[in-house]
């Protein structure tokens, strides 16, 4: 079948030569108020209602530690719907983990963020859709622009070091310097500016959020004119889409190399988008010590390394720096995980990717489709 490594009864590897987890990815929910047209989250996350306990929570950042694991995000969906954020915050910070929190926003009060101070918390991302109301609250379907503006304020009222995300497409690509004005206002120290990538609901969404190369050139020219223009006032990261690239990215900067993420169900993924790649026999951490998860799990090992790769990936001399690329990426286009990433212009599917990008100053006649349960339920009937 397309797509399937032998995984069944993997060689397992040497616990010995398999560095660390470094960057733990804590998905406490897939709850969230928002409804944004290009979330990560899976499609599918509506059948998926099983959260762990705090206790189990707490068990799992013990053991990553352990292993070695330094820096700790708490995501979801919208991880402050989980009133256990302040307890697994000051946890994580006894146990000498670097915080982060990676929020929308909504949720985050006065007294909400006194608590989250005073339980150790490092440092916020907060996202904002676009830096007009109108667009902002129409790319999530909430009114949540000027609550956004509020908890920006409080962040900085609060003396953490801030993050402003703001996901780009090709509606808002044309807005990027007054984005990029609005995060100088709002004394961001970090902007990252990241295109979609198109996993989750931006895969649902592809043909209506692909930006064309003209407006890619022009956004990137903007943000180097205000690159010069201010210095380390505040530092922009730019991340152009993997479609539009000659090679691909390192991703996850390899396959079980130096990530893990936990979602709410407990479920160990090497990748945000590792539930959808067939064969993957994707382990529970309430089945499993993280541990034996990391080093000897099918699902950690698929990928890892290069016994994987196939032509023209396994002969590359720069396999050791991109690691084959995105294998969710080569699923999804070219229905084999195995492929290279055929956003490389080395792989022979990489004419499909340059298709799509011909394809997209083209309009579909489909409507956006908004991340909600009734759609997940309709694009999923089969669960």
């Amino acid at each position: 079948m397309a797509g399937l490594l032998d995984i069944s009864n993997p060689e397992p590897a040497s616990p010995a030569v398999i560095a660390p987890p470094l960057w733990l990815l804590v998905e406490l929910t897939y709850r969230c108020p928002l409804h944004c047209v290009f979330c990560y989250n899976p499609t599918q996350h509506a059948r998926l209602q099983e959260e762990m306990t705090t206790a189990q929570w707490v068990d799992v950042m013990r053991q990553a530690r352990a292993l070695g694991a330094a820096q700790l995000g708490f995501s979801g969906g919208e991880p402050l719907l989980r009133e256990d954020l302040e307890e697994l915050v000051q946890e994580a910070r006894h146990l000498g983990f670097y915080t982060n929190l990676i929020t929308s926003g909504v949720g985050f009060t006065e007294a909400r963020a006194r608590r989250l101070k005073d339980a150790g918390l490092d440092h916020i991302q907060l996202s904002f859709q676009d830096s007009t109301r109108e667009l902002n609250d129409f790319l999530s379907s909430t009114k949540t622009f000027d609550l956004k503006q509020r908890v920006a304020r409080l962040i900085k009222q609060h003396d953490w070091p801030m993050v402003l995300n703001c996901v780009l497409h090709r509606h808002n690509l044309p807005h990027v310097d007054k984005i990029i004005e609005m995060a100088l206002a709002l004394d961001a120290e970090f902007l990252e500016l990241a295109n979609t990538q198109y996993y989750g609901w931006a895969w649902v969404n592809r043909d209506q959020l692909m930006p064309t190369h003209e407006q890619l050139i022009e956004a990137e020219a903007v943000v180097n004119r205000y690159r010069e223009q201010i210095n380390n006032r505040c530092r922009i990261l730019f991340v152009v889409p993997d479609y539009f690239e000659e090679r691909p990215k390192a991703c996850m900067n390899g396959w079980g190399s130096v990530f893990l993420a936990i979602a709410p169900d407990g479920v160990a993924l090497p990748c945000h988008n590792a539930r959808n790649l067939p064969g993957l026999q994707l382990p529970r951490v309430q089945d499993q010590s993280l541990a034996e998860i990391w080093t000897r799990s099918n699902a950690f090992n698929a990928y890892r390394g290069e016994d994987w790769m196939q032509a023209p990936c396994r002969d590359c001399d720069e396999r050791k720096k991109d690691f084959g690329g995105c294998r969710c990426q080569a699923f999804q286009i070219t229905g084999d995980a195995t492929n290279a990433d055929p956003v490389c212009s080395k792989s022979p599917h990489h004419e499909k990717v340059i298709q799509l990008v011909k394809q997209a100053p083209v309009m579909r006649e489909q409507p956006i489709i908004f991340r909600t349960d009734a759609a997940s339920r309709l694009l999923h009937p089969e669960l």
